[in-house]
């Protein structure tokens, strides 16, 4: 698809988020484009439903299918199969990370935290749809470095009951700290603090 049409979707589904983590799925994408989701079985969402901007501020809505098999159950926990809360959050980051390139951010994705995080419930193996709800709260573009950050209260739910709240979950888009030559080591092989400045 053209990287204007890309901008201009509401919805995703499995195949064009699969394509996306592989840099694939923008035909035409404009220099800095490195926005990247992680690929299965790391993604943890299947579809997105929804995704609206206005300005500085949107909503998101995803799912994922809970698979009966899902890596995760074969090792957290033997004999008591959950899928761990931390991949609940990371569906989060993972997706304020893609609302950034949708809305235009160039550069490359980082999770950078969150203020509260409640857990009120689990997901198990015969469960069928964890969905995913966001009020984007805030999207700023830092023009001296380039980076942008997006802010968002989210709501998780496994079938229609609500297991998880976070409260000001964060993601970036920064330039220049993709790490693409992979496993040579080069510029970005080595971590450490990202500016904002």
């Amino acid at each position: 698809m053209q990287y204007d049409e890309f901008k201009m979707r509401n919805r995703f589904d499995l195949e064009e988020l699969i394509a996306f983590s592989y840099g694939t799925l923008v035909d035409d994408p404009p220099d800095g484009f490195n926005g990247r989701l992680p690929a299965p079985p790391f993604l943890m969402i299947d579809r997105i439903i929804s995704i609206e901007s206005n300005r500085n501020q949107g909503v998101m809505i995803a799912e994922q299918d809970v698979r009966f098999d899902a890596w995760f159950f074969q090792c957290h926990m033997p004999r008591d199969p959950v899928q761990p809360g931390c991949l609940c959050v990371d569906a989060i980051w993972q997706l304020l990370g893609f609302y950034c390139i949708w809305n235009g951010a160039l550069g490359t994705g980082r999770a950078l935290g969150s203020e509260e995080i409640f857990f009120n419930g689990q997901v198990r193996p015969f469960n069928k749809i964890v969905r995913h709800e966001i009020d984007i709260r805030r999207f700023v573009y830092l023009k001296q470095s380039g980076a942008t950050i997006v802010i968002g209260n989210s709501k998780s739910f496994v079938d229609g009951q609500l297991i998880m709240e976070i409260k000001n979950a964060r993601s970036g888009i920064f330039r220049d700290i993709a790490y693409t030559d992979y496993p040579r080591r080069s510029t970005n092989s080595v971590g450490g603090a990202i500016s904002y400045e």
